[in-house]
């Protein structure tokens, strides 16, 4: 659309022009000046494009982008989860999720019902025998977090790093509770996982609030705010889930 927007104006433009030579301009100048205006038109031209390929640029190289950090990003949210698992609680900082990963073990557990004597209500009865149910968990075996999670991979050690954008940017770990119940988030400022380009279009970006995009000033998973493990950005950016 802005391709489009520019080659209209530069016509209406140059129509404009012309029709202003033509009228006001002696023949004998005529040549020269229409020698300085194909100079501006072609100088013009060279902006507008250069402005729209910018543009163009920019967002195959923000997408590009966006899938490293949203990869790293479901790694740690992954890991977090299992750590959960564990503990009851998500990880605080990168140090203790890693040695969890390299270390851990998931129980696989089965649930089950079975009936036993209920003391007091049997007590109660006179000696009558009253059952109750209660649910026993058993533990099968367990199975290892950085095999499940990672596959053989050891790309767990460095998932603290944003691995593009800015040389050696981290993600942000925090964890904690709202209302009881155990939150994290992990999250890297857009202006980091752009770094290098053009700093208006960075900014007009950490402002976007696109459904399809990246919601917000940064790339994020899981939230302080609100209970969700989700990230914010949409499906259209994201390889694996």
């Amino acid at each position: 659309m802005k391709v489009i927007i520019a080659i209209v104006v530069i016509i209406l433009l140059t129509i404009g022009i012309v029709w202003l030579i033509d009228k006001f301009v002696p023949k004998k100048l005529k040549p020269i000046v229409n020698i300085v205006l194909w100079a501006i038109i072609i100088w013009l031209g060279f902006i507008t494009f250069n402005s729209v390929y910018k543009d163009i640029k920019f967002k195959k190289t923000k997408i590009e982008r966006y899938k490293v950090v949203i990869d790293r990003l479901i790694d740690v949210r992954d890991s977090q989860l299992a750590y959960k698992e564990v503990n009851g609680e998500f990880a605080g900082d990168f140090k203790k999720l890693i040695s969890f990963v390299d270390n851990g073990q998931v129980p696989i557990t089965q649930r089950r019902d079975t009936l036993v004597l209920d003391v007091e209500r049997t007590a109660a009865f006179g000696g009558v025998e009253t059952f109750k149910t209660i649910t026993l968990i058993d533990t099968l075996s367990f199975y290892s977090v950085k095999d499940s999670i990672f596959k053989g991979s050891d790309r767990y050690k460095t998932m603290m790093n944003v691995g593009i954008g800015k040389a050696g940017a981290e993600f942000t770990l925090k964890a904690g509770k709202l209302d009881e119940i155990p939150v994290f988030e992990a999250s890297v400022d857009k202006s980091l996982v752009l770094d290098g380009e053009d700093k208006y279009l960075i900014e007009q970006e950490r402002q976007a609030f696109s459904v399809a995009g990246v919601k917000g000033e940064s790339v994020k998973i899981g939230s302080m705010e609100e209970v969700t493990t989700n990230g914010n950005w949409g499906k259209d950016l994201t390889i694996k889930e």
